[in-house]
């Protein structure tokens, strides 16, 4: 994928996903998103309509915690964890994006998320597993 920085695309997704701002050219007007989570799915036509999906599942600023983005012929494959405060207490959620690419913007994004995991669920994983890695 000549002439993207992947690093830089990255961090304009960090970004996105922490504060709710989109950076200047993050994403293509025609975006497209296919989102999955355990139980639904949803998807959205459009930067605007992308936007609203992400504010209406996560309306706050959050924290992303860790990540890694691998490139791909057409893009990236994006790995996060993020959280985030909300209904008084933290939440979790570990998810994927693999990122198609065009002209320097991303143009499609298909996200899988393992859920959004509220403190009782992130007390008993712990109690439960123990994580080779974070």
């Amino acid at each position: 994928m000549p002439d993207v920085d992947i690093d830089v695309l990255a961090g304009k997704i960090v970004r996105f996903l922490e504060t709710g701002d989109v950076p200047d050219g993050l994403f293509r007007p025609d975006v497209f998103l296919d989102l999955s989570m355990p139980t639904w799915r949803i998807q959205a036509a459009g930067a605007e309509d992308l936007i609203a999906v992400r504010k209406e599942g996560h309306p706050g600023p959050g924290t992303v915690t860790r990540w890694r983005a691998d490139p791909t012929p057409d893009g990236f494959v994006f790995e996060f964890e993020e959280r985030w405060p909300g209904e008084g207490q933290q939440w979790y959620a570990r998810e994927m994006m693999r990122v198609e690419v065009a002209d320097g913007a991303i143009a499609g994004l298909t996200v899988y998320c393992t859920g959004d995991w509220d403190e009782a669920r992130q007390a008993e994983h712990a109690a439960t597993v123990t994580l080779i890695q974070p």
